[in-house]
């Protein structure tokens, strides 16, 4: 680790701690040559696993821009989206797993997005799972209604 002031190639760490629920860990440096104090951050790089086979660093910022197209004129806020990628993330990296397949990313979205809304959930599943025909549609609203007459049967 170079000091970010002198460029010396060494520091010492004063402290470390845990950031970002666990997911980054922050350390407090001292470099030896110019004896100042810098912190960094370090975290694992998720790789996400694209279906032309190339590779690239998982981003919530691209789950928020897919998913926000799906609820244009939906009364859904930014805190929302931010929060369903953090779920999407949380899901994801519960896995294990260094990469993951692009799919798999999908499929962790349309949990979220279900609870959160139905109309966008039903926008982003039919372009996500390519709906070609009415019946598609159908079928995926009959499944909304099914789940929703279980939560109703569950709850009192």
């Amino acid at each position: 680790m170079f000091c970010p002031f002198c460029r010396h190639p060494d520091s010492r760490v004063i402290d470390s701690r845990t950031a970002d629920d666990g997911a980054a860990i922050r350390r407090r440096r001292s470099c030896p040559a110019c004896g100042r104090r810098f912190t960094t951050q370090e975290s694992v790089i998720l790789m996400v696993a694209k279906r032309s086979g190339a590779t690239e660093p998982f981003t919530r910022d691209k789950i928020v821009n897919g998913v926000r197209r799906a609820c244009q004129g939906r009364p859904v806020t930014e805190d929302q989206l931010a929060i369903l990628a953090q779920q999407v993330e949380d899901a994801i990296r519960g896995r294990g797993c260094a990469e993951v397949p692009s799919h798999d990313v999908g499929l962790a979205i349309l949990g979220p997005l279900r609870e959160l809304d139905e109309v966008a959930y039903l926008r982003f599943a039919s372009v996500y799972r390519g709906f070609e025909s009415l019946a598609d549609f159908e079928e995926e609203i009959a499944a909304l209604r099914s789940a929703h007459q279980s939560a109703t049967v569950l709850t009192p």
